[in-house]
């Protein structure tokens, strides 16, 4: 493969170790449906002989049998491999290609121009230095081809190629050519690009790919290939400061204690001195050992154990860093978010979020607002559909150690994902930190929960009831509570109409008002929790999700979910309101059972047959419940 070589019939060790010394660009090719992404790149390698011979093969066979150029080659079709590709004629997933010349290693990611696909499109721009951006010379600037270079934009790749493709189908016009440039031009200027190249190619004859083009004689800069092979994409991890994510604590045995990682930025040595951020705790480095022998220095990109001269407490996902520039350590930060995921987005659920190596519980308490990416400008937003992108506040149940994404895209980008699927959700680089509640110290309170329940002679605890509307739930949940009342138990019930009347008054019923009333009202019950009381929950609250959240909140065993299961039929034969009848006549939206779903329990601690049993008996069967577990005497 790749360009020819003496050396490799020669003296294959120094072909080898020629190959080692290159430079390796990576690169990304992106831009609008059918702008000729995967011909561009497919006649990059053919031109320059980059093809294996069965590959050869394949493509000349491929492309009388699924071809769109006739009797001609089809050069996209090296890199659209999936059959829904080659049977549609357009790219899905993304595709990635490695080649090499004389001058330079190049792995290149061929990437979807569809906007279902974007979120593909954003993976394969995560790991590039360049972005060669695609535009069809008859179209110009189009709304994919503002989407991509946004994104690009997003993740930090500061240098573009503006490949303005089938100039020939245009009769390479110039005019046609400098006006695209301009507008391009204009749009990007606030995308902080630090350098644009405008070529006009063909990638179906070859104009300017590898040479220049016989109809182009009116331009004089660079061809893709000489662009690819002279553009300075020196990485500067080498320079920022060292920052290395703890993957794995070495423990092979009681003599050694090592701590495993790649080196996201900067340099270390032995005698350097260290902190790990989130502690605050500081060592020197004793040693940094790898397979292959101890090293005097370590640099960006090398997997190496770090052993130190102190025993200080350091586990997986937490990251180690100069102790005299240290990254931010909070539990709140702002960030640009790029929603990947189908359902959308919704403020106050829980996901989890991953930065480096660690995991942890994360939340988005603000969406400010999301970039329309056709004008920039911004747009008031309740959530983030897929594809779209938005500027949030987040949220972490425990404090992490990262820097800004413009500061270093290694430690400063993350993703979302969802708890349930282990779906990833979103793509995100955090902007700035927000130093709200960590720096905020917890109160001192003398009189704690387990004295206020002691006085009361129970133990508090959240019954949440759940279920359709009008499956008994607020009835059942009165009942518990006049039983409880009548053997002098301290209770309150936060029932969902009546929060609405005033904690969330000002909520609608759309699924991200629904996550934030659940919010609202878990925070709430936790705190009547924490005053000793029996607190009865009576919402609806449809998502796994929510339920979840309110239960981690409290401690172990203090939540209690009631599943009251009644029939979709059921509910709407008590409909006393005639709420299901208008829901079914399209009078009241997002209404649940009907087109808002609904996520049932599915180990709820109580579980109570709304269809045969009575609100009466149901109030015993968690009266008994509730004596089984010691929330409430046996002889009350």
């Amino acid at each position: 493969m790749a360009h020819k070589s003496d050396l490799i019939a020669t003296d294959i060790h120094a072909y080898m170790k020629a190959q080692e010394e290159k430079g390796l660009l990576c690169f990304i090719t992106c831009g609008s449906v059918d702008d000729g992404k995967s011909t561009l790149i497919g006649r990059l390698l053919w031109d320059s002989k980059l093809i294996f011979e069965d590959q050869l093969a394949a493509l000349e066979s491929d492309s009388k049998r699924v071809g769109t150029q006739g009797d001609g080659i089809d050069f996209a079709l090296l890199l659209d491999g999936l059959q829904a590709e080659r049977e549609q004629g357009i790219t899905i997933d993304v595709a990635y290609r490695f080649f090499s010349t004389d001058k330079r290693k190049f792995i290149v990611a061929d990437t979807p121009g569809h906007e279902q696909y974007t979120r593909n499109m954003t993976t394969g721009a995560s790991n590039a230095d360049v972005a060669v951006i695609l535009i069809d010379a008859r179209k110009g600037v189009l709304t994919q081809t503002r989407r991509h270079s946004y994104i690009v934009s997003l993740v930090g790749i500061k240098k573009v190629v503006l490949a303005v493709n089938k100039m020939d189908l245009i009769d390479f016009d110039q005019n046609r050519f400098e006006a695209i440039k301009q507008e391009y031009e204009d749009f990007a200027a606030n995308l902080g690009f630090e350098e644009i190249t405008a070529i006009p190619v063909s990638a179906l004859q070859g104009d300017n790919v590898i040479e220049p083009g016989a109809h182009s004689q009116w331009y004089f800069g660079p061809t893709l290939m000489g662009y690819l092979e002279t553009v300075d994409v020196a990485s500067d991890a080498g320079q920022e400061p060292f920052r290395m994510p703890v993957q794995w604590v070495n423990r092979p045995n009681l003599d050694f204690r090592g701590f495993s990682g790649t080196i996201a930025s900067g340099a270390i040595k032995p005698g350097e001195e260290i902190v790990v951020p989130s502690s605050g705790q500081t060592s020197k480095v004793e040693r940094i050992v790898t397979f292959d022998g101890d090293l005097d220095r370590a640099g960006p990109g090398q997997a190496v154990t770090l052993t130190l001269e102190d025993e200080i407490d350091i586990s997986r996902g937490d990251m180690i860093s100069a102790a005299n520039d240290r990254p931010d350590v909070v539990d709140q930060f702002e960030a640009k978010l790029i929603w990947m995921h189908e359902e959308p987005l919704l403020p106050h659920r829980n996901y989890l979020i991953k930065i480096g190596t660690s995991t942890t519980s994360a939340q988005i308490t603000d969406l400010k607002y999301k970039v329309n990416v056709n004008t920039l400008e911004h747009v008031a937003a309740k959530t983030l559909e897929l594809n779209e992108v938005g500027i949030c506040n987040f949220s972490l149940d425990r404090v992490l150690a990262f820097d800004s994404y413009d500061d270093n895209p290694r430690t400063g980008g993350f993703i979302l994902i969802d708890r349930f699927t282990n779906a990833t959700v979103g793509a995100g680089m955090v902007d700035f930190a927000l130093r709200r509640a960590a720096n905020i110290p917890w109160q001192a309170l003398d009189i704690h929960k387990e004295a206020r329940a002691q006085i009361k002679g129970q133990k508090p605890c959240v019954l949440w009831f759940t279920g359709l509307s009008g499956s008994g739930k607020s009835t059942i949940a009165n009942l518990v509570e006049m039983k409880l009342h009548s053997v002098g138990c301290h209770t309150y019930i936060l029932d969902g109409d009546n929060v609405r009347h005033g904690l969330s008054r000002d909520l609608g019923f759309t699924d991200a008002d629904r996550v934030e009333n659940i919010r609202r009202v878990g925070e709430s019950a936790k705190l009547f929790v924490d005053a000793g009381i029996i607190t009865m929950v009576s919402f609806i609250s449809p998502f796994t999700a929510e339920r979840r959240m309110a239960r981690d909140i409290v401690e172990a065993g203090e939540f209690i979910e009631v599943f009251v299961d009644t029939s979709l039929e059921e509910c709407e034969r008590r409909d006393a309101k005639g709420l299901y009848a208008k829901a079914r006549a399209g009078e009241i939206k997002n209404f649940t059972g009907i087109d808002s779903a609904y996520e049932a329990p599915e180990a709820p601690e109580i579980h109570i047959d709304g269809d045969n049993t009575s609100a009466e008996h149901a109030a015993e069967q968690i009266i008994a419940a509730l004596k089984e577990r010691g929330i409430v005497s046996k002889n009350a």
